[in-house]
């Protein structure tokens, strides 16, 4: 059965470039072992969480269609969501971290919509449905986490990266991988973690995506609210984990008033945290994100902010003084004696706009080989360019179609045939194009007739900077490709004869009809051929205790008996579940 990819407004207005990342969730592919897992992460969560999560938790799961019986579909969720103003897709793992956060901006959740494998139940550093939809989803039940959810991802969606984040971003993912996936030696794995720790030793400037993935990362993901000495749960990260979501609350754990600092703090995915942050409210997280957001390239401009986007080596925008954008893989720049940008230059396909629309004929058609421009004021002349009307143009001799040279205050000089001039909507100018053009500077040529007509961005100074394109439609379509990509596991006949066992049982439960004697040669089968298996022991006695008929007879009683001492006895061999079989048992008691 496939289940329909989209049922909610929300996701008619994602740009193309977003929507690339969007896979079926194929519902089919969930195995009886993975509605299991689900279900027992789901009971174990309700029942703990219903203590310890914040208020919205258990009211959440309700209004966004959360059920602890099995997976949820996508196509029920975005039914459901749509009543609270959001959206849900299902993506294949991680994906880049700017694009996690624009869908935020959109009012989007991103859902990894594979799920862990039963030997990862309690933890997983790859994201999963548990994680993201039984985790992230209820809180957004709050108006005040979804605003600041929201606002996050408008935020960080142009937080400017570096090529080191990248490296970062695709060993995440490979190790995530890699560690759901079936037959991957250890050593593979450890090669992994080994590649993702020499990655984080490097000495290297942290870029605003890391940090504000750091400030994502103690909020989003494993956030405490309340107070230090009685906090609540509401990171998504702790909300999915039945392991860490109890660690979390020990004294073990340090837990530290939240603010600005946490930008600093690192973050290991693949092991417990050893502190967590406690915001007093989800308003003082709108406060500090505010508060991060004051420092970052968007808001600031000069050339410390265009220097991030060299850095980055991926498509980025600078906004100047008249509101001219220009959006391209930037690789120069030249500054004058006070640190002011006087040249920039950017190389592959460039487009203008404003106002985040690109300008009519300024796109990448146009600007196929970079775009480059001096910045600043004429020299000897007190009034800018940009403010210039008409007469004063005629003035100091700007005619179409006449040829003119001037010079910067730089030392930039153009000499060439001015065409004509776009005005922004206040009437300052903000491009001249000319042709037969030649830009000079210091001996260097930076621009020449046999490269085309030469557009001149106008603007005294850079005002903003930030990751992606300014008009995202200025930029063609381009497939994301990654590393790695999740590993589909190929079943053994044995497998696949475990799964009809927990179909089977799945089955009874769901339809309340026990057969005790289907159920004994399950059980048989379960010991003779699968005797580490120990959750599907777990929902055999679950239906033998909670079923009338089947403990009604001395038979149903002594066979339940069997069970549980399988049970016990698995325990004993295998003691890294114990805690697992026991939350279980306790659970039914309960």
């Amino acid at each position: 059965m496939k289940i329909p990819v989209a049922s909610n407004p929300l996701l008619d207005r994602l740009p193309p470039h977003l929507r690339q990342y969007i896979k079926p969730q194929n519902y089919e592919d969930y195995t009886p072992i993975n509605q299991a897992v689900w279900r027992y992460v789901m009971r174990k969560n309700v029942d703990y969480l219903g203590k310890v999560a914040h208020e919205s938790y258990l009211d959440g799961l309700q209004k966004t269609g959360i059920s602890i019986e099995s997976i949820p579909s996508m196509y029920g969720m975005n039914r459901i969501l749509q009543e609270i103003g959001w959206a849900a897709v299902a993506v294949d793992g991680f994906i880049p971290p700017n694009a996690f956060m624009e869908f935020q901006a959109y009012k989007v959740l991103v859902i990894a919509s594979d799920i862990r494998q039963l030997e990862n139940i309690e933890y997983t550093p790859a994201p999963d449905i548990i994680h993201e939809g039984a985790g992230h989803a209820p809180i957004i039940a709050s108006p005040d986490y979804a605003e600041y959810l929201r606002r996050f991802g408008e935020i960080g969606a142009k937080a400017i990266s570096s090529a080191h984040d990248m490296e970062v971003y695709e060993a995440v993912r490979k190790l995530s991988i890699l560690k759901e996936a079936d037959g991957i030696s250890e050593e593979d794995i450890k090669n992994a973690e080994q590649h993702i720790e020499e990655l984080q030793n490097k000495k290297v400037d942290p870029s605003e995506i890391a940090l504000i993935r750091n400030l994502h990362w103690w909020t989003v993901e494993y956030g405490l609210i309340g107070t230090v000495e009685d906090p609540k749960i509401y990171g998504a990260g702790l909300l999915s984990s039945i392991g860490e979501s109890a660690w979390c609350m020990t004294d073990q754990v340090e837990k530290l008033p939240y603010s600005i600092e946490a930008i600093y703090q690192e973050f290991d995915i693949t092991k417990p945290q050893p502190q967590l942050y406690v915001t007093p409210d989800f308003a003082y997280l709108m406060k500090v994100l505010e508060e991060f957001a004051s420092t970052m390239a968007v808001r600031k401009g000069g050339w410390r902010e265009l220097q991030k986007l060299i850095n980055s080596k991926q498509v980025g925008t600078i906004e100047l003084s008249t509101g001219l954008q220009v959006s391209g893989v930037f690789t120069r720049m030249i500054q004058n004696e006070d640190n002011e940008v006087i040249y920039f230059e950017t190389e592959g396909e460039t487009a203008l706009a404003y106002r985040e629309k690109e300008l009519i004929g300024h796109g990448t058609a146009r600007h196929t080989n970079g775009f480059r421009s001096p910045l600043g004021k004429l020299k000897g002349i007190n009034l800018s360019i940009e403010n210039m009307g008409p007469r004063d143009l005629q003035a100091y001799n700007f005619y179409d179609g006449k040829p003119i040279s001037f010079e910067f205050e730089s030392g930039i000089t153009v000499e060439g045939l001015n065409v004509t001039g776009m005005r922004n909507l206040n009437g300052k100018l903000m491009l001249i194009q000319f042709t037969e053009c030649t830009v000079a500077y210091k001996n260097e040529i930076l621009f020449s007739p046999d490269m085309g007509d030469f557009d001149m961005a106008l603007g005294q100074e850079i005002l903003s900077a930030f990751a992606g394109a300014a008009d995202y439609l200025s930029f063609k379509l381009e497939e994301h490709v990654v590393s790695s990509t999740t590993i589909r596991p190929t079943l053994s006949d044995d497998e696949k004869k475990l799964l009809e066992y927990y179909q089977q049982v799945r089955d009874m439960r769901e339809q309340k009809a026990v057969s005790l004697p289907l159920l004994s040669v399950i059980f048989e089968n379960l010991q003779r051929s699968y005797p580490n298996d120990w959750l599907l022991s777990l929902e055999i006695y679950e239906l033998m205790i909670e079923g009338d008929s089947a403990t009604s007879t001395t038979l149903g009683i002594g066979f339940a008996k069997a069970v549980l001492d399988h049970l016990t006895a698995l325990k004993e061999t295998r003691p890294e579940v114990a805690h697992l079989i026991e939350n279980g048992i306790m659970l039914l008691k309960n």
